[in-house]
């Protein structure tokens, strides 16, 4: 059984760079074909993707976001983390990680519990 807990800070001063890690276990997030995403649902509004590391490293994010945002990853402590600069109050949400399969059909089958993020001075 894979679990996926996201930690990091609930309070961000705008202006500065929201950092949250995602620690993943019960399988390894180097296994062939997975991609770990990063997911967000502001107050009363949809979920937005983010971005994922793929299980090879490569990275890939949202266009509306990509220039604030960076993916990496700590292999020896199958952790995988999100920072997010310049943040700004609408960047307040339930930040989630979840894994899916190469399969983009396919949907996410494991989620974090999701943590609140708000940012606000």
């Amino acid at each position: 059984q894979v679990q996926l807990q996201e930690s990091g800070p609930g309070l961000v001063k705008p202006s500065q760079t929201l950092s949250l890690t995602c620690t993943v276990s019960g399988g390894s997030i180097t296994t062939n074909y997975y991609y770990w995403s990063w997911i967000r649902q502001p107050p009363g509004k949809g979920l937005e993707w983010i971005g994922y590391i793929a299980y090879s490293g490569s990275t890939y994010y949202s266009p509306s976001l990509k220039s604030r945002t960076s993916i990496s990853r700590d292999t020896s402590k199958n952790q995988f983390t999100l920072q997010l600069s310049s943040v700004t109050p609408e960047d307040t949400a339930v930040y989630y990680c979840a894994r899916r399969d190469s399969n983009p059909e396919l949907p996410y089958d494991y989620w974090g519990q999701g943590t609140q993020v708000t940012v606000a001075a």
